[in-house]
């Protein structure tokens, strides 16, 4: 007799949470009868959840204490808000809490999410910054599992976040991926991904292919008991010996393998990083379009004309990736790095020519962090890192969500987050649009932001164009929604209610800076680093503390405060 698999996908998210529990342990944390509801939807005529769409619970696991999140899917599509959010990186602060107390505390994220809860933009793309900045301080104590089942998936920043996860178990339901097919249709056309090809689509971004070529561990089948066995595995395995988002230099060699002139497909990748011994990188010479110094076009791109005039130098040693740009330089009376990511038009891949955060750009700024995290490792007093801001959006095309772009933007993540808990002082200067996953891979894990006073600065999770069609409204309606809540407006100044920015400085020229712009600038950098080292806060809670951030803020500060109250 063949025994009938009880599905997990079909399950509800509060019901996945008390399966992977020992039974009889579960026991939920702010639940739907305190109604810890978002504030921001029903001004939008939305009918909010009382929980926000997110289960956070407690027990055990093979005996060890143990916190399950699990995220809604059937809600809002699982997308990630004010509340949502807090729950999620409230619960994990805590638990890195108890495991530096030596209280064991395991973690378990079941995924099943879009991402950005676009109709709260700002709110979910800040709390997910905070998400990533907990699993990479926990991962230090322990695996920190994460479950994609299917229906919804794992999409946007939340692919940035599974790509720290220490194991990633998947099932062939799940898609696991940075941009989704409609986003990618409508800022690059269909030519470049048809959103309603469903089967060229799950061999792109599905669990079987990404657990092929190493961007999952476990591939499971839909089966409750199945998925039950391997987070127990996992939570018994303890902390993997490596990590996906840290081996900078493996991806690396894998991307450079790839032609991107030449057609390739799901099944090109397994045969091609199959053998990672085998890599080998393409030789320029034999590659149509390269990145060799008589073709490099320089773009004087907002980041890079701050990048030239903070640093002094005009002129850089072309590099193997020339739209990451980096330099040591003395700011006051000590030596800083400052990073920034500028158009290439000579990029080997295309849809990351005009500034975007691509699959070379995200692994390259992780390799120049982390290089100054090797250097410093001695040292008592860490360098300071600037992060020059100034990313249209991560890139929109077919191969780079094949290969792993979500995975590119963990590794810099990862970098970022790392050094700031490490000691260095990680300080983001927007000069220009900061959106989406390339602003969450390229600034959103410093300590402190500091942003011009310019119409040309946005902060946003996706252009209007996308997310009136993801949201299915007129970009007219998007535009009345961000008067009534503000995280969903572009501009910096409504980005500044939220009380995340450590300064917004008036009277700059943005796109000409002159002498006394500079001074003023560097001023503020070196007042941040100072604050920052004085502090002595190296994880993400001084963006709640600020005057703004009591009212801007003031649903996620509550969230986290009764989630303290009810943790034990």
């Amino acid at each position: 007799m063949i025994k009938l698999k009880d599905s997990f996908v079909e399950l509800k998210a509060r019901e996945r949470a008390k399966a992977l529990l020992d039974e009889g342990t579960f026991r939920e944390l702010l639940g739907p009868f305190e109604r810890l509801e978002s504030p921001h939807l029903e001004p939008q005529g939305i009918v909010p959840e009382c929980d926000d769409g997110v289960v956070i619970a407690r027990g055990t696991i093979c005996g060890e204490r143990a916190v399950v999140i699990s995220i809604e899917g059937s809600f809002q599509g699982g997308g990630i808000g004010e509340v949502s959010g807090a729950k999620i990186a409230g619960a994990l602060e805590i638990a890195v809490k108890d495991n530096e107390e030596g209280i064991k505390t395991n973690a378990v994220i079941v995924h099943d999410s879009g991402g950005v809860r676009l109709q709260e933009a700002n709110y979910g793309l800040l709390s997910i910054s905070e998400i990533q900045s907990a699993i990479v301080a926990l991962r230090n104590y322990v695996p920190v599992i994460g479950v994609i089942p299917g229906k919804i998936g794992c999409f946007g920043g939340m692919s940035m976040t599974a790509g720290l996860f220490s194991k990633i178990i998947i099932t062939r339901e799940g898609r696991m991926t940075l941009n989704g097919p409609e986003v990618i249709e409508q800022e690059a056309g269909v030519a470049e991904f048809d959103s309603s090809d469903k089967k060229m689509i799950w061999n792109t971004i599905g669990g079987a292919q990404r657990q092929a070529i190493g961007l999952a561990d476990v591939l499971v089948d839909d089966d409750i008991t199945t998925i039950i066995d391997e987070v127990r595995v996992a939570v018994k395995d303890g902390k993997p010996s490596k990590l996906r988002s840290k081996q900078i230099d493996l991806f690396l060699s894998r991307i450079k393998n790839v032609d991107p002139t030449k057609p390739i497909g799901p099944m090109d990748v397994r045969e091609m990083w199959s053998k990672d011994e085998d890599i080998t990188v393409v030789d320029a010479a034999k590659v149509e379009q390269t990145d060799k110094n008589e073709l490099v076009e320089k773009v004087m791109s907002r980041g890079r004309i701050w990048f030239e005039k903070l640093t002094g130098i005009t002129e850089l040693k072309v590099s193997d990736v020339p739209s990451v740009l980096y330099a040591d330089v003395n700011l006051g009376k000590e030596q800083v790095r400052y990073i920034a990511v500028v158009p290439n038009p000579n990029n080997r891949f295309p849809r990351a020519r005009k500034g975007e955060v691509g699959l070379e750009e995200g692994w390259t700024v992780a390799k120049y962090v982390r290089e100054v995290m090797e250097e410093d490792a001695d040292k008592e007093k860490k360098r300071p890192i600037i992060a020059v801001v100034d990313v249209p959006s991560q890139a929109y095309g077919y191969k780079e969500e094949l290969l792993g772009i979500f995975q590119s933007c963990a590794g810099a993540v990862d970098a970022y987050a790392s050094a700031r808990y490490a000691g260095h002082p990680i300080i983001s200067l927007l000069v220009g649009p900061s959106i989406s996953g390339a602003f969450l891979t390229h600034g959103y894990q410093a300590n402190r932001m500091i942003a011009l006073d310019d119409p040309g600065v946005l902060v946003h999770a996706m252009s209007k164009q996308s997310a009136a069609r993801i949201t299915k409204r007129t970009i007219e309606e998007l535009d009345e929604a961000a008067k009534k809540v503000p995280s969903m407006a572009y501009d910096i100044k409504s980005y500044s209610t939220l009380g995340t920015l450590e300064d917004l400085v008036s009277g700059i020229d943005a796109e000409s800076p002159k002498a006394e712009d500079l001074e003023t600038i560097k001023e503020k950098l070196i007042k941040a680093i100072e604050v920052t080292r004085t502090s002595g806060i190296r994880d993400l809670s001084n963006r709640l503390t600020s005057e703004k951030a009591l009212t801007g803020r003031a649903a996620g500060i509550k969230v986290r405060s009764r989630l303290k109250e009810e943790w034990n």
